[in-house]
């Protein structure tokens, strides 16, 4: 079991990871045709309103937000699969096979919490016409956050 100090540093660098990955993500999100439909809709959740009544700066808050809590979901899931599993390639700050089965789960939960549980709620238009292309708009922003996080953690990590 690591110290609560070391942690602590774990979870403060995924959340670095995250909001670096999601600060990636807005370069090819503002190049589809959905661009950040997916953060206008989790805002519009949290604020209780419609996606249509949210400015832009709190969509990027928000997004920006989901992406560092979702780099400390990253830390905690690596963290725990480091525990369980024998260190067998270390790669900078992490264990390879720790590592990319952690950023497999996390890219998994970000795409299907988004989709299946998070957008379902947002009703309205933008679910009932324009489902299918905000999915998919997602799974590509998804996988960049994913291809930044597995590129980037091994950096920082080592760092710490």
């Amino acid at each position: 079991m690591l110290p609560l100090a070391d942690l602590a540093a774990r979870l403060a660098v995924g959340g670095v990871v995250g909001l670096a990955a999601a600060v990636a993500m807005d370069w090819p999100m503002s190049r589809q045709p959905e661009g950040f439909t997916p953060a206008f809709v989790v805002a519009a959740i949290i604020r209780r309103s419609s996606p249509d009544a949210v400015v832009y700066r709190d969509a990027s808050i928000t997004h920006h937000l989901v992406g560092t809590l979702s780099g400390v979901l990253y830390a905690i899931v690596l963290t725990g699969f480091e525990g369980i599993l024998p260190t067998i390639v270390p790669v900078g700050g992490v264990d390879l096979p720790a590592h990319l089965l952690a950023v497999v789960v996390v890219v998994g939960v970000s795409f299907l919490g988004f989709s299946r549980l998070v957008f379902p709620r947002a009703g309205g238009p933008v679910h009932e016409e324009r489902a299918t292309a905000v999915r998919g708009q997602w799974l590509r922003s998804s996988l960049v956050f994913g291809g930044v996080v597995l590129v980037v953690a091994p950096l920082l990590f080592a760092a710490v």
